[in-house]
C-alpha cells in the first residue's frame, strides 16, 4: 500500500491583523527551524517594515541577498523576514512600484530550495484580496492568526487564556470579560495585564473580577473614570469625592464631561431598547437573542459609526453593556435625557468660567443627583 505524503512547502507565511500575534507565532516557527542550526551566521532576521517604496525595495533586496547566501559550513540557513507591512491596503501598499516589487518577492520565494534555506515571512496587516497573499496561501505553509469582529474577540480571549495557563492561573466569573472590555484589542497590554494580575494575586491562582476592576486601566472604553462610575451609581457624595480627587491630581474637566456623555449615550440606547420590549435585562445582563435581533433591525441605520463608538450601541461589547445597565438601577429615559442636557449646560458654563471647572461640575452633579 502506497501512502501519499504531502510535499513540504518551500516557506512559511504567517499573517493577520494583529502584529503582536503574528510576530509571536512567527518567532515560534523561526525558533523551531533554527534549533538545529548551530552556526549563528546561518540564522538571520530581517525587517520588512517600510514607510515608503524606497524602503520596500531595500527590504526585498536584503532578503534576496540573504536567501541566496550560501552557508559557510555547508548547512542549511534560516531566514526570517518579519514586520512586513507593505502588503496592506495603504498608500505604500497600493503604489504601482510596490506591487512590482511584491512580484519580485514572489519570484524569490518561488525559487527557494528549502533544503538550502528555510524561510519565515510574517506580515501584518495584509490585504488578502490581492494576488500575492492568494499565491502564498496555495504555495506556502500558510497561517492566518487573529480575526475581526466576533472572531477577534475570541482570538484575544484565547491569547489571554493561553498566557494564564502558562502562568498557572485562571480567571474567575466575569474577570476575563471585564479585562477584554477594559483593555480592548491591545494584545500586548492584555498580556502585560495578565502578568500584573498574576503577580498581584500571589498564591490565590484565580484572577477575580474585583482585581481586574481595581488594577486594570480603562484603555478601550475610556469611560471608567471614577467620577462616571460614581455619577451613574446615583451616589452624590461619592461623585463629589471623585470630582475632588480628579481635580486635586491636576485633572481636566473635558475627560469627565466626555466620560459622562459617552456613558449616558450608551445608557440612552439601552433604556430605549428595554422600554420598547426588544431587549430584556436580567441577572446576567442583556439577553443575547434580543440584542442580536435588535442589532439586525437597527444596526444598518447607524451609518458612519461602524467602529467601536458610544454613538452605536451595537459596536459595543454586549457583556460590557449588561454590566453598565445592571451595575446600578438603570435611570429612566427622562432622567437620561435630562442628564444629557445638563452636560451641555455644564460644558457651556466651563467655557464661560474656565477657572471654576470643578465648581461647575459639582453644581451639575447636585442638580442631577440631589
Amino acid at each position: 500500500m502506497v501512502i501519499d505524503v504531502p510535499e513540504a512547502k518551500p516557506f512559511i507565511f504567517v499573517c493577520g491583523p494583529d502584529d503582536f500575534l503574528v510576530n509571536r507565532l512567527g518567532k515560534e516557527r523561526f525558533d523551531e527551524l533554527a534549533r538545529d542550526v548551530t552556526d549563528e551566521f546561518s540564522r538571520e532576521v530581517l525587517s520588512g517594515f517600510s514607510n515608503n517604496v524606497g524602503e520596500v525595495e531595500t527590504a526585498i533586496n536584503r532578503f534576496r541577498e540573504s536567501v541566496q547566501t550560501v552557508s559557510m559550513f555547508g548547512g542549511r540557513r534560516v531566514v526570517w523576514l518579519k514586520d512586513v507591512n507593505f502588503l496592506a491596503d495603504t498608500v505604500t501598499g497600493r503604489a504601482e512600484s510596490t506591487l512590482k516589487l511584491v512580484e519580485d518577492l514572489q519570484a524569490i520565494l518561488a525559487a527557494i530550495n528549502p533544503a538550502d534555506v528555510a524561510v519565515v515571512v510574517t506580515a501584518a496587516p495584509v490585504d488578502r484580496r490581492r494576488a500575492f497573499p492568494k499565491w502564498c496561501e496555495k504555495n506556502a505553509d500558510f497561517t492566518v492568526i487573529g480575526g475581526e469582529g466576533e472572531g477577534a474577540a475570541q482570538a484575544l480571549a484565547s491569547v489571554v487564556l493561553a498566557e494564564a495557563d502558562i502562568l498557572g492561573v485562571s480567571f474567575g466569573e466575569g474577570a476575563l470579560e471585564l479585562l477584554l472590555a477594559k483593555v480592548g484589542a491591545n494584545t500586548r497590554l492584555l498580556i502585560e495585564e495578565t502578568h500584573k494580575l498574576t503577580a498581584y494575586i500571589g498564591d490565590a491562582k484565580i484572577i477575580e473580577e474585583a482585581a481586574v476592576a481595581e488594577l486594570t486601566p480603562n484603555v478601550a472604553e475610556g469611560d471608567f473614570f471614577e467620577a462616571a462610575e460614581a455619577f451613574f451609581s446615583g451616589d452624590l457624595k461619592w461623585t463629589l469625592r471623585a470630582l475632588e480627587h480628579h481635580f486635586f491630581t491636576g485633572g481636566d474637566a473635558r475627560p469627565i464631561i466626555s466620560a459622562l456623555q459617552n456613558r449616558n449615550r450608551i445608557l440612552l440606547q439601552i433604556r430605549a431598547l428595554i422600554d420598547s420590549g426588544e431587549v430584556k435585562l436580567g441577572p446576567r445582563g442583556l439577553d443575547k437573542s434580543g440584542f442580536d435581533r435588535a442589532a439586525a433591525t437597527h444596526g444598518p441605520h447607524f451609518v458612519g459609526a461602524t467602529e467601536k463608538s458610544s454613538y452605536n450601541l451595537f459596536t459595543q461589547n454586549p457583556w460590557y453593556l449588561g454590566k453598565l445597565a445592571s451595575s446600578a438601577k438603570l435611570p429612566t429615559l427622562r432622567r437620561l435625557i435630562d442628564n444629557q442636557q445638563e452636560f451641555i449646560v455644564a460644558f457651556e458654563e466651563i467655557i464661560r468660567r474656565p477657572d471654576e471647572a470643578e465648581e461647575v461640575l459639582r453644581e451639575m452633579a447636585v442638580r442631577c443627583l440631589a
